[in-house]
């Protein structure tokens, strides 16, 4: 990490106090003073109240510190997602939203927030059924609000999507096209959408999921007429009309380095090829629990693609739970799946960004398309931080930092370090340990697949004071339990997962919620 990024996030952590403090790994267990605890926190393993950003906190002249304490001191409820992934090198950390959600302003309060999102995405609002209802009826009211909505935040836009199999309108599935008549229609419409927000966008989804699983091409009214044609034709346009954004081709399940992933690869050279340009590829990050590749080997796909001089993101991140509500080794699982993706990232020079497709399980698309699963987000439907958000912004923080693996970073959420249930349990999850395979379908609103997976970590039973050896990679944090207690060189057994937060981050801008209610045509079909 260059000198510079260090003193930039020292400078952050510097004036975000009072902070739990991080002890150096290989001591033994100390406690905190109750001064340097966060105002917020409790010793029964829970905290609520409101939590402010970076720019807003001051520092608390009845704090604090423990006289044994040596290292860093880093508050995650303080620091947001955006902020440390920039710290890491990062372009962003973001998040999915759309105008259909903006009359709720506690979930707007958190995206408005650009210490925790430095990107918006419109969900649904940009597609071609909302944009080009009728054939040459453009309508931009909605997409134009998201786009509103990061300007007065100084958040950047992702742009998504413009040719893509679903959520069209009837004149294109049931117009009788002919090559001409289709390749102009793409034209046509890329030209008036892309040119509408020229300038505005950090990248488009030029070419949304073309390929089945099995690598071949998707039966779509595109590939009908145009064959693969399609794909260059819309990336010249796309191009033409905003020359300034990064073009991306974006599809799910690349991320198993199977025969989708070599399609993909092959899409690349089929856009060069016709003289188009193509910048990027989105990984969607759309996961199953249990079912997500470690970290190595994402890390293995991505350089496949940045070896091409693209750059890559994961464009829309969640992994779902299978059955309901989950148990404590569920959401630690999940954790660890994060935790694998958003490292793999890390770990790939040109991987520049990740985003999440919502950051809450109050607006997860997942429940709506995969009956019977769930639970999928950063954040749960009462827009508390669960295990997952506590893992990524604890890989973050270590890797930008240097602190010590096994130091202990004031947590939010409950329960990575418990691989079972039940308060005298006690072990961890690898971070990447596991070695995953997975076949899963996402497409047309349907899952199938089969999984066969592998994973090694370490696990303890008993009270406070049994141990679990923390992965010496990176730092996965301390969860749950008494946020007065570092420990240092461990885990104790007593953090069972039960810890957990709630309140609200104010927000960097003084956008609030909007009036009325809207909705996006389309439906919820939400990726």
């Amino acid at each position: 990490m260059a000198r510079s990024t260090f003193i930039f996030l020292s400078g952050l952590l510097a004036s975000a106090v009072p902070f739990v403090s991080a002890q150096q790994f290989g001591g033994t267990l100390g406690e905190v003073s109750t001064g340097s605890v966060l105002s917020s926190g409790s010793s029964s393993g829970s905290s609520s109240g409101s939590s402010s950003s970076v720019s807003s906190l001051a520092p608390n002249s009845n704090s604090s510190t423990s006289s044994t304490s040596s290292a860093s001191t880093i508050d995650l409820t303080a620091i947001g997602l955006h902020t440390l992934a920039k710290a890491n090198g990062l372009l962003f950390f973001g998040t999915a939203t759309d105008t259909n959600l903006f009359n709720d302003s506690a979930y707007l309060q958190i995206v408005n927030d650009r210490n925790m999102f430095g990107i918006l995405v419109p969900e649904n609002s940009q597609k071609w059924q909302p944009t080009e209802p009728t054939q040459d009826d453009f309508q931009f009211a909605n997409p134009d609000r998201v786009h509103s909505l990061a300007t007065a935040n100084q958040q950047l836009l992702r742009c998504h999507t413009l040719t893509w199999f679903q959520q069209l309108p009837a004149f294109v599935t049931s117009t009788a096209w002919t090559r001409a008549t289709l390749t102009a229609a793409i034209q046509t419409h890329i030209a008036h959408v892309v040119g509408h927000f020229r300038g505005a966008c950090y990248s488009w989804d030029v070419v949304n999921e073309a390929l089945n699983d099995n690598g071949t091409f998707r039966n779509s009214v595109f590939f009908q007429t145009l064959g693969t044609d399609f794909i260059p034709i819309s990336f010249l346009a796309a191009a033409q009309a905003d020359p300034g954004a990064r073009l991306y081709y974006n599809d799910f399940n690349l991320e198993f380095d199977n025969n989708k992933t070599a399609a993909a690869l092959s899409i690349v050279g089929l856009v060069r090829r016709a003289g188009a340009r193509i910048d990027g590829v989105g990984f969607q990050g759309h996961m199953t629990t249990g079912q997500t590749p470690n970290r190595t080997a994402m890390a293995s796909v991505f350089r496949k693609f940045t070896a091409l001089d693209l750059e890559v993101a994961i464009t829309e991140l969640d992994v779902r739970q299978t059955s309901l509500p989950p148990s404590t080794a569920q959401q630690a699982q999940q954790a660890a799946d994060y935790v694998s993706m958003v490292g793999g990232c890390l770990d790939v020079a040109n991987c520049v960004g990740v985003v999440a497709w919502e950051y809450t399980d109050r607006y997860s698309w997942i429940p709506s398309t995969f009956p019977g699963t769930g639970a999928a987000c950063l954040f749960d439907e009462n827009l508390v931080p669960k295990p997952a958000y506590t893992a990524v912004a604890s890989l973050l923080a270590a890797k930008a930092t240097g602190v010590p693996a096994g130091a202990t970073i004031a947590g939010i959420g409950a329960g990575l370090t418990n691989s079972s249930v039940g308060s005298a349990a006690g072990g961890s999850v690898g971070a990447g340990a596991g070695v995953n395979s997975n076949s899963n379908s996402n497409s047309s609103g349907s899952s199938t697949g089969s999984s066969a997976t592998s994973s090694t970590g370490s696990t303890g039973t008993g009270s406070q004071g049994t141990t679990a050896n923390i992965p010496s990679a990176e730092f996965i944090g301390n969860f749950g339990g008494s946020p007065g207690l570092v420990p240092a060189s461990s885990v104790t057994g007593a953090n069972a997962g039960s810890g957990s937060n709630s309140g609200s981050s104010s927000s960097a801008s003084g956008i609030t919620s909007t009036a009325g209610s809207s909705s996006n045509s389309g439906g919820a079909y939400g990726y």
